[in-house]
């Protein structure tokens, strides 16, 4: 009776075992099925601000790229702090990703117009001086997926990681 008992906590506690490659193609299908993420940023004070983003997809390597105003309080937070976490949630199949990195301000013409989206026009009166770009390189993401049943350990809810 114990050993069954041992085993049932065992495969509580886990998650499925899923290949690294598996866990990242889940990770990419919700930031893709979420459209929007959350980009948050520590002021000088250490308090977080969160604000709702626009993201274009993420490249292979989980490298997101954003524009904003060049004026905008985000970009003076992330000049002080490239600390940044990104937070999509997609309501329909429970599931989000949570990316920590490091984010830099990209003013190159050539990227600039790479990552335009033309419903933003309205937005900057004048591109080149108004629009500014957000690189963002994750260091680590964690996973949850009640889709996939990637789910949290069920004492700690820690989340499956991925590490780039």
């Amino acid at each position: 009776m114990i050993p069954i008992l041992m085993i049932f906590i065992s495969s509580c506690n886990s998650t499925p075992n899923l290949a690294k490659k598996d866990l990242k193609e889940i990770a990419k299908e919700i930031m893709t099925t979420a459209k929007n993420c959350a980009l948050i940023t520590i002021d000088a004070e250490g308090v977080a601000h969160a604000r709702a983003m626009d993201p274009f997809l993420p490249e292979e390597d989980f490298t997101v790229w954003m524009g904003t105003n060049s004026k905008s309080l985000k970009v003076q937070q992330i000049q002080k702090n490239k600390n940044v976490t990104l937070y999509y949630f997609d309501a329909k199949s429970e599931s989000y990703v949570t990316l920590q990195g490091v984010a830099s301000m990209v003013n190159s013409p050539v990227k600039k117009e790479k990552y335009w989206k033309t419903a933003w026009k309205n937005f900057y009166k004048n591109k080149a001086t108004d629009y500014i770009l957000i690189k963002f390189t994750p260091n680590k993401a964690t996973i949850i997926s009640e889709k996939y049943t990637v789910l949290g350990d069920t004492i700690t809810w820690k989340a499956p990681q991925l590490n780039f």
